[in-house]
């Protein structure tokens, strides 16, 4: 090799070099800043989204005091589980995340851990989206029918997801740039959201309830006669809010200085949110003036009758369009985060027509196969509302017990390979062990509680599907797995040498 052949070969900064040691070339273009790194995890966890749509949930599953306490006690596990996946973040800065992580921290049969990993990761994914979405549908949905009577049925609803979805995938093909402006207007958009609402909630009303219903209301509507398991259940809604921070991990090849800016986007996120969180469920619940009237509102958007009943309908409708922003935002970047997961987990051969959906738009350097399927897979996996009422809270559920299950896998691998673990320049010192096996623990219990009836009689209507939906996808993994996959699946590929890995590079950016 001739000095010029040599120079072609050395990648252009430190984040390339490191994505080479990892095995890829760096297809992305790495444009992203920290705080836009950090702005895409804190925009897809949106408090305005998560806290908001699932607030008629936590209404009849343990109320004020299930909702308000249970807010920072999920909050310090999430921290901790955060804090297990920055350290392994740092370690291994790539688009893969987690799938990779396991393999690579798996002491033996690296390829089954990364496979499963993954799988959680992608179904978690899917269902994140699709119920960050749905929630927008459902808001502007009950939006539409206060302003112009488009009455909020199951039909609307999906017909509005459908809508939404479309243009965050077109946004997602077509807007590259726009999408990481409004990625950044996000984050203020939240921030400035939450304080208008909470602003107008405290000032407006004439009446507010009183600190002992807001900080000691317990409400059962669920059926079952246990406090404990009822307020255990309402922990769903902090649970699902508190998720999609693994983006900060997914975007880590388009990020610059990603072995550091990645763990820090993980961090903050989780952070800024909990203490943005806890202001928007008090400030809301102190603002209630009429409990039954909202929680059974004709809408079937709690926050948007308390609005109503609180400000009148004007300011009320303000406030819920400011909901509807910030959730229209949370979905496009949880579309984007999506597709960066499964273009990296279809690069390694590991879906059905990898070939297809690891393709790359070499015009916008972006994973536009991906974008869609991620889009038509959310879809897919709301329809079931149609028919009935509990499916956005098994699509939450589905989320959360997906994603965390992948969370932690990596953290657990951490923990098991001890001192044999390499940290990168951000990392928990000696406290890594102890903080990861807390965060295991943790995910293994709501692994099983979020699988359970969340409503009693156990009917039909009232079923929750989680554990089907499961079964089919990742029961069709492990088919897939013992039957064939285990034959050729060796895990996170490497794509070549670096002489290769650079000559991928330089035929993207003649293409470009």
């Amino acid at each position: 090799m001739d000095v010029s052949d040599k120079q072609a070969a050395e990648p252009a900064d430190e984040d390339s070099a490191r994505l080479h040691q990892l095995g890829y070339a760096q297809e992305l273009r790495r444009t992203m800043s920290a705080f836009s790194n950090f702005a895409v995890s804190f925009t897809i966890i949106s408090i305005l989204s998560g806290c908001l749509t699932l607030y008629g949930f936590g209404m009849k599953t343990g109320g004020p005091a299930a909702m308000i306490w249970g807010w920072p006690l999920v909050g310090l596990f999430v921290i901790l589980v955060g804090l297990g996946m920055a350290e392994v973040c740092s370690s291994y800065p790539t688009a893969g995340g987690l799938y990779y992580w396991a393999a690579k921290l798996a002491p033996r049969n690296g390829a089954a851990w990364s496979w499963f990993t993954g799988w959680f990761n992608l179904i978690g994914q899917i269902a994140v989206t699709a119920g960050i979405d749905f929630g927008a549908a459902l808001f502007l949905n009950a939006f539409l029918d206060l302003q112009f009577g488009f009455e909020a049925t199951p039909g609307h609803t999906i017909l509005l997801l459908a809508i939404i979805l479309v243009i965050h995938g077109l946004l997602n093909t077509f807007g590259v740039k726009i999408v990481a402006l409004l990625n950044s207007i996000s984050v203020w958009w939240h921030l400035a959201g939450v304080l208008v609402i909470v602003g107008v909630l405290i000032i407006v009303p004439e009446n507010h309830q009183d600190a002992s219903f807001v900080f000691g209301e317990f409400v059962n509507n669920t059926g079952w006669a246990s406090p404990v398991y009822v307020f255990l259940l309402g922990l769903l809604l902090a649970q699902y809010t508190l998720t999609g921070y693994d983006a900060s991990a997914h975007m880590t090849e388009e990020t610059k200085n990603a072995a550091k800016a990645g763990p820090r986007g993980i961090i903050n996120s989780i952070l800024v949110s909990l203490v943005a969180g806890w202001i928007l469920l008090i400030g809301l619940t102190f603002a209630i003036q009429d409990y039954e009237g909202a929680a059974g509102s004709e809408t079937g958007v709690p926050p948007a009758q308390i609005f109503i009943d609180a400000t009148g309908a004007t300011t009320g409708k303000f406030l819920l369009l400011i909901c509807i922003g910030a959730q229209l935002f949370c979905g496009m970047a949880s579309v984007t985060a999506n597709s960066r997961m499964i273009y990296a987990f279809a690069r390694d051969g590991a879906i059905p027509g990898s070939k297809f959906w690891h393709r790359i738009n070499k015009r916008t350097q972006t994973p536009t196969n991906a974008v869609w399927l991620a889009a038509g897979g959310a879809l897919l996996l709301a329809l079931p509302y149609l028919w009935s009422a509990t499916a956005y809270a098994a699509v939450t559920s589905i989320a959360v017990v997906g994603l965390y299950v992948a969370y932690v896998i990596p953290v657990f691998l951490r923990v098991r390979k001890g001192d044999d673990f390499e940290p990168g320049p951000w990392n928990l010192g000696r406290w890594g062990k102890l903080i990861g096996t807390v965060a295991t623990v943790w995910v293994c219990f709501i692994f099983v509680l979020f699988m359970l009836p969340q409503g009693s009689p156990v009917t039909i209507d009232s079923f929750n599907y989680t554990p089907i939906a499961f079964l089919v996808v990742l029961g069709g993994a492990a088919v897939w797995w013992f039957a064939s996959a285990r034959k050729w699946f060796t895990g996170p590929k490497v794509q070549g040498s670096e002489e290769e890995l650079a000559a991928v590079e330089k035929e993207l950016k003649e293409l470009g």
